[in-house]
């Protein structure tokens, strides 16, 4: 039986398109998108600061640094976040009905700037009882202190725990830690993975 459900956060949750944060970001700077996309591409910056080894104003000065980038650090902290979409890909209704009887969780990679926003601006983020974000882990999925911290947050067994993500790797690397993972292809055939496990969300 399923006790906690654990959901990928970026493109199961929330919506996200890259080449918007660099189109926002790009008349601050002297390259265009592509360019900007180029050159983060090209070194470890971003997966720094989401293992959690770089706090955001250090990110944001070598970000800075490393693209020309002439704003302050809070008009670039909503900017970088403009990859979000308003739009969830999950609703909020589904959520609160899976509360009712579920332990709910998010396990993602991102970073403290991102995820500060994702709180403001999401309110369905507040059904959940715990996040396992790999900025706070000190880990990035696949890496399995991932998946060994979310099954300690679950409270529950391995089995007992579906779990949801975009990214194939990730779906089975939580396979491999005994995790009941499929991937998320939609809400209709989240839907469908959630009924075929007797999981129920409805009130009748």
């Amino acid at each position: 039986m399923i006790k906690t459900l654990i959901f990928d956060l970026g493109k199961v949750l929330v919506p996200f398109e890259l080449q918007r944060g660099y189109a926002a970001l790009a008349p601050h700077t002297p390259y265009p998108p592509e360019e900007l996309a180029r050159r983060v591409a090209a070194t470890d910056i971003v997966t720094r600061f989401e293992q959690g080894l770089l706090q955001p104003e250090e990110f944001f000065q070598q970000f800075s640094a490393l693209l020309g980038l002439e704003v302050g650090y809070r008009r670039f902290c909503e900017l970088w976040s403009s990859i979000f979409l308003p739009e969830t890909l999950i609703p909020e209704d589904l959520l609160a009905g899976l509360r009712r009887n579920h332990r709910l969780l998010v396990l993602s990679n991102t970073n403290a700037i991102h995820f500060e926003m994702l709180r403001q601006r999401y309110p369905l983020l507040r059904h959940f009882d715990d996040f396992i974000l790999s900025y706070r882990v000190g880990a990035l999925k696949p890496a399995p202190e991932m998946y060994q911290a979310a099954i300690a947050r679950a409270g529950c067994l391995p089995s007992e725990c579906f779990y949801t993500d975009d990214i194939p790797s990730y779906v089975e690397a939580g396979r491999q830690h005994g995790l009941d993972a499929v991937q998320f292809c939609g809400l209709e055939q989240l839907e469908g993975e959630l009924r075929a496990r007797g999981i129920q969300w409805r009130v009748d």
